[in-house]
């Protein structure tokens, strides 16, 4: 739902209370709500720090990405980075898995690369 949270807000420029509220009366009891009020507010304010840190493995512009391949790389990037408590290969599995659903044809080989290099960067402790 994360994802799905971030979307909405990259692309309709919702504020992130609305899209909380929005999702509580939808989802209600259908996800882990501790973790998408955690998760989900705290990468919108990081924004563009997170994209700064993904910067040095793009190959092409930030506005040149699929919107969900974007959004999956922003939340990637927020987890190695923040949330160490979550092995960087569940993070990277996890955005792998999303955009085999979500994304374009080949996008998931495209968060797997970038990824996997930003995981080799950050979590040097874990490899």
């Amino acid at each position: 739902m994360v994802l799905q949270a971030l979307y909405q807000w990259q692309m309709a420029g919702a504020p992130v209370s609305e899209i909380q509220a929005e999702f509580r009366g939808y989802y209600q009891g259908k996800i882990d709500w501790a973790y998408f009020h955690e998760v989900f507010p705290a990468i919108v304010p990081r924004v563009a720090e997170l994209d700064a840190a993904l910067s040095p493995w793009l190959d092409r512009e930030l506005g040149a990405l699929d919107p969900i391949e974007l959004c999956l790389l922003r939340y990637g990037m927020y987890e190695l980075l923040h949330r160490i408590d979550i092995p960087y290969k569940v993070v990277i599995n996890e955005c792998v898995e999303l955009a085999r659903v979500f994304g374009a044809t080949d996008g998931h080989k495209y968060i797997n690369g970038i990824l996997d290099k930003a995981a080799r960067q950050i979590r040097t402790l874990e490899l």
